[in-house]
């Protein structure tokens, strides 16, 4: 078994870093007034507060929250927006959302903001289910559907190459999910990109996009067709799509190939873009982190030690300060998380991870 991702190694696993409690050490009532006794009266008890929610699942805190209401008759959240504040409240507020909610409020944010890299981020990199979770959440939450926003707010080949993200892919000639793959139909679709890109572009390009439009959805069969396009072209799909194709679509499609080939290390990009530099992009750092980390963090974690030579724990620990900084770090460094390790002979190191101290 393998933490370092291999889209052709059907032994990879996805490994998170907030897992549940087990049920006889979960007393949902006694969290539920804990967190009471925390945002009652004058001050905030803010290590109460992250010493629960950033220690229970996503499941868990929403049977806390039920509990809250049933025994305090309020709500948690308001209680909680109302007594903290800035990216700590943001840490905690994201974390008691389920995660296809916060996705979709996140999408929200995203269209206001004109932030597409968060749009293709969120909706490109997913599975089919996931996105469609996300989809229905958006509606519920909003006025208007997830698909006639991206009609509304984007145009072109970018908002065909959004839409395709929330179809389920119909041919299943090549079987369906991350490891189903079929050679001869990939050598079939290198050659609709190959013949897009030396004929005339634009006559082919539904078809190429429809490639990579549903490529989150069949990972392994998208990767042995960049492969075999490479192989006839002699050139990288990245290559490729650099000479064909710019702006945010072209950041859309390199995206794309990114989250295909290897989606923690995609990640753990994004998370040091967030970091290096002037100035730090909470936003971001919030988005990943809070919404990774009960899917595949620890794999993002070890991406990022991999390709930058520190940990993101040492990284995160360096770019914040005061709950925020706990908060995260909490995220991050559970004590399940050391108990629950792979063998260092599967992957590559952390440093010093049981060793970690929360400041």
């Amino acid at each position: 078994m393998s933490v370092s991702w291999d889209v052709f190694n059907e032994n990879v696993k996805e490994f998170p870093t907030v897992v549940p409690l087990p049920d006889d050490e979960f007393y949902p009532l006694d969290d539920a007034k804990s967190l009471r006794a925390a945002v009652k009266g004058f001050g905030t008890d803010e290590q109460v507060i992250l010493n629960i929610l950033c220690q229970r699942s996503s499941a868990q805190r929403q049977t806390i929250m039920e509990c809250y209401h049933r025994t305090f008759f309020r709500y948690l959240i308001a209680d909680l927006k109302s007594d903290l504040s800035g990216n700590f409240e943001n840490v905690i507020v994201g974390l008691m959302m389920p995660t296809e909610r916060y996705c979709a409020h996140q999408l929200h944010k995203a269209f206001r903001s004109k932030s597409h890299d968060v749009l293709v981020e969120i909706l490109c990199s997913r599975s089919h289910e996931e996105v469609a979770k996300i989809a229905t959440a958006y509606e519920d939450m909003h006025d208007s559907s997830l698909a006639s926003d991206i009609k509304k707010e984007t145009c072109g080949s970018y908002q065909r190459l959004l839409l395709l993200t929330l179809q389920k892919l119909n041919d299943q000639s090549c079987g369906y999910g991350d490891f189903a793959y079929d050679p001869d139909i990939a050598s079939q679709q290198a050659r609709i990109i190959f013949k897009a890109v030396k004929g005339n572009f634009r006559t082919d390009e539904n078809a190429f996009l429809d490639i990579f439009g549903y490529a989150a959805q069949r990972r392994h069969q998208t990767c042995l067709i960049f492969h075999e396009y490479q192989r006839i072209s002699g050139k990288s799909i990245e290559e490729t799509l650099k000479s064909q194709t710019s702006g945010v679509l072209l950041n859309s499609l390199l995206t794309i190939v990114k989250a295909v080939n290897n989606r923690p290390l995609y990640f753990a990009e994004r998370l040091r873009r967030a970091m290096k530099g002037l100035g730090t992009d909470d936003n971001s750092l919030i988005r990943i982190i809070v919404s990774r980390c009960e899917i595949d963090l620890l794999n993002i974690m070890f991406e990022y030690e991999r390709i930058y030579g520190k940990t993101l724990f040492s990284a995160v620990k360096e770019e914040t300060s005061g709950y925020y900084r706990r908060s995260l770090l909490t995220i991050i460094g559970m004590e399940q998380l050391v108990k629950s390790m792979p063998s260092p002979s599967s992957c590559c190191s952390l440093t010093s991870l049981s060793d970690r101290q929360i400041p």
